[in-house]
């Protein structure tokens, strides 16, 4: 008892609490502290922060309290508000004071998680935390910079935070007779429950806030009154504050909140077992609306289960009124869903017949299914159960009277299998909820060993010629039945390919199919899958039949690409020869014509001069000025053309275009911007040969005054045309019409 005094030890303390980065000490009580003696090391104390240890020097003020000395502290990250920290305080280097308490030290920020005022007021009191309304920021009272009528602390004379936000509704639509639940999240939603009492409504319709729902300054949980048909639509309104509300304290939300009319028109399915169980999907409109459903088979709850805006689902209890046709009703919130839907509860199903009996350890083999009113179940289940261990597998429900199911595994261990078969302890099938199947006790159910395989060879690769067959040798290849051996549905992989099998007690007989080279074989019967080896089958040829077809297909196409080259090539050459005759014929006809064109024109010009000179003498030589013979040429009949007639442009605008045509006018004395600008034209599918005479006609126009450069550049533009035309291979009389 003395000994236990005698122990130096920390005392319990209330919640340390120290923010962070501010100096401050740690003042610990203790009891039977020793005090220091020459040559030995004084206090200090261990502080663990985020893995990190801070050693801190310490002093003993007597032999029941020691500090901390003034220091600050630090943690990473915004995500917590307060961390609590392990304290230990250290005597002489390395004995540890005991701490009994397990007292901490809980380091604390006050802008952590706390962005909003109201945030900010809720914090523990003893934290210090103000709202400095300025910085728009919480933080310890002597940080902020900010006069006291700019302060906001919690339980004071200005604690009332202002401007509070709505941020989230839910749910947005709902039925007029009310009962909803609206969950209303925001900031600075008040710090009491009477700041928020009466003061809410929801699309002009009162809300009563609830206090269990109500968590301060971020959410209020309210209810719903009666709407009138007249209102469809509107916001959230919350008021902070007892009293007449201030426009600083009103908050309106920016979503709307809909009053709608939920419809329900069919279920499906419209029948189910009496035991319950079935899963029913009622279908409408708007049954996403409101906070609460509720579904009822005439007086009896419907468990809901889920739901959309068109759909919603529940499951069936056992049926208090026996079989037959009942009603179903569907409430949401305070709306009654009205409908004539009827749902029947038929008989359970029955099982009359298992066939077979038998199966192997690892399952998964088929048996039929023989009974009554199968086909009202949703997901029928078969099932055993060995050593307080159950397994399931599915079914697939054919008719009413009958279903296909995969055996279930013996869930027995690998260690445990023996030679001998097993009876499972229960057998029987899961039916939604009907109990009377979980466990038949008209069947003897029986599983016999699995079959084992041994491996090919004892290398793992078994060498074989083409078509011989393949002998996979084990046991327990036909399970010992009361009706004689029983067929199991055995599959062989030869690589991806399946063989013919031949099955006896102990062997699989199976025809290779016609391959070469290395393959896995792979055997499969009910959830067994096993690998005995790799087959390897060689030809008796040098080469396979593989590289014998490759090599054939090969010389087929490049036999065949020899062909086609040379068939291209002829026809290739014959065209060259006909159009180079086509072309000399037409140079000769050109020819021909032109002579004949030209004496023509000359025997024409052979006319007396006299003739000529007599029409002269009364009337003179016929001439037009140099302007109106100009403007005949390049713009045949047109009088009055644009270019006539001063630039007609508004004021405003007048300055900049007039610049803009100097700039073009230099552009267009540019040789390169202008064949570039012609060219670009031309190559403009509805770039026309009305458009194209406009524009040379503008282009001479502009150009009057440097007719050689004019012709210099129509010189290149021909040159292109005489190219275009030997490459196109056009018609060489064409060419002189452009």
């Amino acid at each position: 008892m003395f000994i236990f005094q005698g122990c130096p030890q920390l005392l319990p303390a209330d919640r340390i609490l120290v923010p962070v980065n501010v100096v401050k000490p740690i003042t610990l009580r203790a009891k039977n502290l020793p005090q220091p003696q020459s040559g030995q090391r004084g206090y200090e104390c261990l502080l663990t922060i985020q893995g990190n240890e801070h050693r801190v020097p310490a002093l003993r003020f007597n032999s029941s309290s020691v500090q901390c000395q003034n220091t600050s502290y630090f943690y990473d990250g915004m995500e917590m508000s307060s961390l609590p920290v392990e304290l230990t305080v250290i005597w002489n280097g390395d004995f540890s004071i005991d701490n009994p308490a397990h007292n901490k030290v809980h380091l604390y920020k006050c802008d952590a998680q706390r962005g909003s005022c109201g945030l900010c007021l809720k914090a523990d009191p003893l934290f210090g935390c103000v709202w400095c309304k300025g910085e728009n920021r919480c933080t310890l009272k002597q940080h902020c910079s900010l006069p006291e009528n700019q302060l906001l602390e919690p339980n004071g004379i200005n604690s009332k935070c202002t401007h509070p936000r709505i941020t989230q509704i839910n749910p947005l639509r709902g039925p007029r007779e009310g009962g909803t639940l609206v969950t209303i999240r925001g900031e600075n939603l008040g710090l009491d429950f009477r700041e928020i009492q009466g003061n809410v409504k929801v699309a002009e319709v009162d809300c009563t806030p609830i206090r269990e729902g109500y968590i301060p300054a971020e959410q209020i949980v309210c209810e719903m009154g009666r709407a009138e048909m007249s209102q469809y639509t509107g916001n959230v309104q919350v008021c902070v504050g007892v009293g007449a509300c201030r426009p600083e304290f009103m908050a309106k939300s920016s979503k709307y909140y809909y009053f709608v009319i939920p419809r329900i028109t069919r279920l499906k399915p419209s029948r189910g077992p009496v035991s319950g169980g079935t899963i029913v999907n009622i279908t409408g409109s708007h049954l996403d609306a409101g906070s609460n459903v509720s579904v009822l088979f005439k007086d009896q709850p419907c468990t809901y289960l889920r739901r959309g805006g068109q759909w919603l689902t529940c499951r069936t209890h056992a049926s208090l009124h026996g079989y037959g046709n009942i009603s179903v009703s569907v409430s949401i919130d305070k709306a009654q869903l009205q409908k004539d839907l009827q749902f029947e509860y038929v008989e359970d199903p029955t099982i009359t017949k298992i066939e077979p009996e038998w199966s192997i350890y690892s399952g998964h083999t088929p048996v039929t299914v023989t009974g009554t009113n199968l086909d009202i179940i949703q997901t029928p289940l078969i099932r055993a159960k060995y050593n307080n261990h159950e397994t399931l597998n599915l079914c697939e429900v054919l008719s009413s009277t009958s279903m296909l199911c995969q055996v279930p595994e013996l869930p027995i261990s690998l260690a445990r299998q023996q030679e001998a078969p097993e009876k499972p302890d229960e057998f029987g099938f899961k039916l939604d909820d009907v109990q009377s199947l979980m466990a038949l006790n008209t069947t003897n159910f029986i599983y016999y060993p699995n079959p084992e395989f041994e491996p090919l060879s004892s290398s793992g690769v078994l060498e074989l010629k083409p078509g011989s067959p393949i002998i996979l040798k084990g046991r327990n290849f036909l399970p010992p039945t009361n009706t004689g051996n029983g067929k199991l549905n055995y599959t062989v992989m030869i690589g991806d390919k399946p063989c013919l099998l031949t099955v006896s007690e102990t062997q699989l007989l199976c025809e290779s199919p016609n391959l070469t080279g290395r393959h896995k074989v792979l055997a499969r019967v009910g959830g067994i899958e096993f690998s005995p080896g790799v087959v390897h089958i060689t030809s008796d040829s040098p080469l396979s039949s593989t590289a014998i077809i490759g090599i054939a297909a090969a010389g087929a196409l490049l036999i065949f690409f020899i062909v086609v080259v040379l068939i291209a090539y002829k026809r290739k050459s014959r065209e060259s020869d006909l159009t180079l005759k086509r072309l000399q014929m037409q140079m000769d006809n050109l020819e021909s014509r032109v002579a004949l064109e030209c004496k023509e024109a000359f025997a024409e010009l052979q006319t007396d001069i006299h003739e000529l000179t007599s029409d002269l003498d009364g009337a003179g030589i016929p001439f037009l000025d140099y302007r109106t013979y100009t403007m005949r040429v390049l713009f045949p009949g047109i009088e009055e053309h644009p270019v006539l007639r001063d630039l007609e442009v508004p004021g405003y605008r007048q300055e900049q275009v007039e610049k803009g045509l100097k700039l073009f006018g230099q552009l267009i004395n540019n040789k390169i911007f202008l064949l570039c600008f012609i060219r670009t034209l031309e190559a403009q599918r509805g770039f026309s040969m009305r458009d194209r005479g406009n524009v040379a006609s503008l282009i001479m126009t502009v150009l009057q005054s440097k007719l050689e450069y004019a012709t210099d550049v129509l010189k290149h533009l021909l040159s292109d045309l005489i190219d275009r035309n030997l490459e196109s291979k056009n018609h060489p009389k064409l060419l002189l019409r452009r």
